[in-house]
C-alpha cells in the first residue's frame, strides 16, 4: 500500500492592513480650515441618515459639491473623518466630566456619590445627543477597528483622572485595585448609553440611576475594604 503523502499545510489569508485614521494636514488658511470643518459637518449628517457602512467620501463629495482630491488633502478615507469626530466627541464628554472629578466628589457618601454620577450621567448623554451624529459616532467607536484607539486613550485619560481625585481622597486604598474598578465604572458608563442608543424604550433616569448605584457601591466596598 502506498505511503500517503503528506498534507500541506492550508495557506492562511492575508490578513488586511487597518485603515490609515491619521489626518494628512491641518488646515492653516481660513477657506482651507472652512473647508475642513465642512468636510467634518457633512460627514456627521450623512451618519446619521445612512450610517456607518453606506458612508463614503464620494457621497461626502457629492453633497459637498467639491471634488475628491479636495478631500482628500486632509483626510485618506472616511476612517480618518469617523476618528476625527470621535475625538472631539470624546473630549467634548471629558470636559463635561473634569469640574466634577475631584477629591470632594469622590469623598461623598455612597448614596450622594451614586445620585451625582447619574447627573453628571444624564448631562453626558444630553451632550452627546445633542452634538451633530453623536450617537453614531459612539456606535462607530465601539463597532469600527481602526477607532478603538480614540475610545480606549479617552477612558484611559479620564481613569487618570478619576484615579488622582479617588487617591486624594481615599489614599489608604490600593492604587492597582482603585484603578481596575474606576476603569471598568468607565465602561459600564459608556455601556449604559449605548443601551439607551439602542433601545430607545429604555427610561434614561431608570437606566442613569441603577449604572450609578452600581458604580457607588462598588467604590464604597473599595473605601470600606482599605
Amino acid at each position: 500500500m502506498p505511503t500517503p503523502l503528506p498534507r500541506k499545510p492550508r495557506a492562511r489569508p492575508a490578513t488586511a492592513a487597518p485603515p490609515d485614521v491619521a489626518p494628512k494636514k491641518a488646515p492653516t488658511q481660513p477657506r482651507a480650515v472652512e473647508t475642513y470643518e465642512r468636510i467634518l459637518a457633512m460627514a456627521a449628517e450623512l451618519l446619521g441618515e445612512v450610517g456607518i457602512e453606506q458612508l463614503s467620501t464620494n457621497l461626502i463629495c457629492r453633497r459637498l459639491a467639491i471634488t475628491p482630491p479636495a478631500l482628500y488633502q486632509y483626510f485618506p478615507n472616511k476612517y480618518a473623518i469617523l476618528h476625527e469626530l470621535g475625538q472631539r466627541l470624546m473630549q467634548r464628554q471629558n470636559e463635561l466630566l473634569e469640574p466634577w472629578a475631584t477629591p470632594a466628589t469622590m469623598a461623598l457618601p455612597e448614596a450622594r456619590y451614586a445620585k451625582s454620577v447619574a447627573k453628571l450621567f444624564l448631562e453626558t448623554l444630553r451632550l452627546t445627543e445633542q452634538m451633530p451624529a453623536g450617537v453614531w459616532v459612539t456606535r462607530a467607536l465601539r463597532a469600527v477597528p481602526s477607532l478603538k484607539d480614540v475610545r480606549i486613550r479617552s477612558h484611559d485619560a479620564v481613569t487618570d483622572l478619576l484615579l488622582q481625585a479617588f487617591m486624594a481622597a481615599h489614599p489608604n486604598v490600593d492604587p492597582a485595585r482603585a484603578r481596575v474598578s474606576i476603569r471598568l465604572a468607565i465602561d459600564a458608563q459608556y455601556a449604559a448609553l449605548e443601551l439607551l442608543f439602542d433601545d430607545p424604550s429604555q427610561s434614561p433616569e431608570a437606566v442613569a440611576e441603577v449604572m450609578a448605584e452600581m458604580v457607588a457601591g462598588e467604590l464604597a466596598r473599595l473605601r470600606r475594604k482599605y
